[in-house]
């Protein structure tokens, strides 16, 4: 076992020891592009969304100093036809570009510390193959090749750290990349290289509009393609981890839900759902990615706008995006839709592809989103946030002039972000006033009943002893009129699991008066 060829799957071993969820999937892909024109993957997710884990595992599956058919014999990729042909049949490099960039931080000759280091471990495995003095690295892995007709598999986990922790310093970074281009793009690559699996972040730099690597196949937070489900956790795998940890999924799901991979809906953060799972408990474990200083930057950039989208999304809206223009590099942030870009591969936002529009996920994210947005300094929505506290005091209390005081004050201060014209600026306006009800209710929009949709609700978590909240919102017509549409339709009956009180919210804004109206009732629910 080596450094870096050959470390064997004590990492994947580890994993399957705890809470394993069955990615293997990733497996059958890389099978299914070995020692073809697209045996160059490259696959970027944000941080703490199990990009490791994958490396870690196509290393046990791939490395043929150790015996990994214990670890793979219960997962899916065990049902694959091509399973037994490539289980432990390649020589395997692993490295961890974090590894060198905390040792080397900041030194010019880190890439040809990677180098020396790589030949050093790569020939003690080989001391029969000669080698000249002139020969780098990628002439060294020839001459094995040529040697023992074996094909590598190399494998690099978070690719982009030198990129990241080097912002600015021009120099190395073009090193880098030229030495990438050396290893994957050289007249050679295909002689040594069965394939190569790069993690990372950021997706591959651009230059004049072209990655800098465009041979290799790229699969990240906006263009996934087959490995959607691999990016985090789907419902389904937290709604088992959550019935063997007994822990609640909807609780869960409030928390970490939320994400748009591809195609596929209802991704959770893995690593938060693992942390929720081992300390039985729904928290902010997001902060630790160390991404925020990198968000809270871009939020004060504020360029063309971005407060009023940054805005209109704690108050659960959607922004139109254009991720084309990215050139994939935190250093060369230009325009809004490169810091909303940025942001959904750091995992701040999700992404819907077809739409082409970004949002804010779930919980967890949007309070790391509301600390950025006190760090600029945007007091007009601060103080909406921090009167949305008394707000729900006051609809509870059914006090229905101090709602509209209040309602009138928030659309008064964030009038260039929520802009009237229709019931559902107005429900964007009602969002972001009634924000702070979301520590102890689940906050929906549009919940569906027999007969319609009822704007927004209230739901009490549970253990929380408060009536539920039926919001019903009108433009340009009265707030008993929104009342009575909540009877008519009776939007109560929706909350099927529901039994207690219900306080009922008519909101109107006046288009000529520019003038709110509320009017409350409050009903028993018994059955």
């Amino acid at each position: 076992m080596g450094l870096y060829i050959n470390i064997g799957n004590e990492g994947f071993a580890s994993a399957k020891r705890s809470n394993y969820v069955d990615k293997s999937s990733t497996i059958g892909f890389m099978n299914s592009v070995l020692e073809t024109e697209h045996r160059y993957v490259c696959v970027t997710r944000a941080r703490r969304f199990g990009k490791s884990m994958i490396a870690k595992m196509l290393c046990a599956y791939y490395d043929k100093s150790c015996d990994s058919r214990s670890l793979f014999e219960d997962l899916k990729i065990a049902n694959d036809p091509d399973f037994e042909r490539h289980l432990n049949k390649y020589p395997v490099i692993y490295l961890d570009m974090t590894g060198f960039t905390t040792r080397y931080h900041g030194n010019d000759d880190m890439v040809e510390f990677v180098q020396k280091e790589l030949g050093s471990d790569i020939l003690g495995h080989y001391p029969q193959v000669e080698v000249r003095d002139s020969d780098d690295l990628m002439n060294v892995l020839v001459r094995v090749v040529e040697s023992t007709k074996e094909k590598f598999v190399f494998i690099i986990d978070e690719w982009d750290a030198i990129c990241r922790e080097a912002e600015g310093n021009r120099a190395l970074l073009d090193k880098y990349v030229n030495w990438l281009r050396r290893m994957f793009k050289g007249a050679n690559s295909e002689q040594v290289f069965a394939a190569v699996y790069m993690t990372g972040i950021l997706p591959i730099k651009k230059y004049d509009t072209q990655s800098a690597l465009n041979n290799f196949v790229q699969y990240t937070m906006v263009s996934p393609g087959p490995l959607a489900a691999s990016f985090g956790f789907t419902e389904m795998e937290v709604r088992d981890l959550c019935r063997k940890g007994q822990m609640d999924f909807e609780v869960m799901e409030r928390w970490y839900d939320g994400y748009q991979i591809g195609d596929v809906a209802g991704i959770f953060n893995p690593n938060s759902v693992m942390m929720a799972l081992l300390n039985h408990s729904c928290d902010n474990y997001w902060s630790s990615t160390g991404a925020y200083d990198n968000v809270s930057r871009y939020i004060q950039m504020n360029y063309e706008g971005l407060k009023d989208d940054v805005v209109l999304m704690l108050a659960d809206g959607r922004c139109p995006v254009n991720t084309t223009r990215f050139e994939n590099d935190l250093s060369a942030i230009r325009s809004k839709d490169d810091v909303l870009t940025a942001l959904i591969h750091l995992g701040y936002l999700a992404y819907n592809g077809e739409k082409k529009e970004c949002f804010i996920p779930n919980k967890e994210v949007a309070q790391e989103m509301q600390n950025a947005v006190e760090d600029a300094r945007w007091d007009t929505v601060i103080n909406a946030i921090k009167q949305s506290e008394l707000l729900l005091e006051r609809t509870l209390a059914e006090d229905e002039s101090a709602v509209v005081k209040a309602v009138e004050a928030i659309h008064a201060d964030n009038t260039s972000i929520l802009h009237y014209n229709d019931e559902n600026s107005l429900a964007c306006v009602l969002t972001l006033a009634y924000y702070a009800a979301r520590r102890d209710f689940h906050f929906i929009r549009e919940l569906p009943s027999g007969l319609g949709f009822a704007d927004i609700v209230l739901l009490p978590n549970r253990n929380v002893e408060r009536p539920a909240v039926l919001l019903e919102l009108k433009y340009s017509h009265a707030a008993e009129t929104a009342i009575s549409q909540i009877h008519e339709k009776r939007y109560a009956e929706s909350l099927s699991d529901y039994v207690g009180q219900i306080v009922l919210v008519g909101i109107n804004y006046d288009k000529k008066t520019k003038r709110h109206s509320c009017k409350i009732e409050r009903i028993d629910k018994k059955t």
